[in-house]
């Protein structure tokens, strides 16, 4: 089922927050390609994606198969917030956390840290 976390940080200055992970943090990196560094924290990810917006994060969860976690989360009684739909990065959908909190789901098609 659920094998990892992607967390994407919104950032008002994404070099400088890519610098401090691979600098500050030392944590290896993947270059997913144009400069998108995705970065190895265990056990999840972190890639910082610029902003014009305020300063945001949102959480997704990783498998390796979504129509099988989908299925397996479905089962449980999950609602999901979005049809499945395809990405040039993977596959993704979403669902509701019983506080409110949306958070997403997806089956990656980049290199993974």
């Amino acid at each position: 089922m659920i094998n990892g976390a992607h967390v994407v940080i919104h950032s008002r200055d994404a070099e400088a927050d890519r610098d401090f992970l691979r600098e500050v943090l030392g944590w290896s990196h993947v270059d997913a390609g144009h400069g998108w560094l995705i970065f190895r924290a265990p056990p999840t990810e972190v890639a910082c994606h610029p902003t014009e917006g305020a300063a945001a994060y949102e959480l997704l969860l990783m498998c390796d198969d979504i129509e099988a976690t989908t299925a397996e989360l479905g089962g449980k009684g999950v609602g999901f917030t979005r049809p499945l739909q395809d990405a040039a990065w993977g596959r993704v959908t979403g669902f509701r956390l019983p506080g409110g909190a949306e958070v997403g789901l997806y089956e990656p098609r980049h290199p993974r840290a």
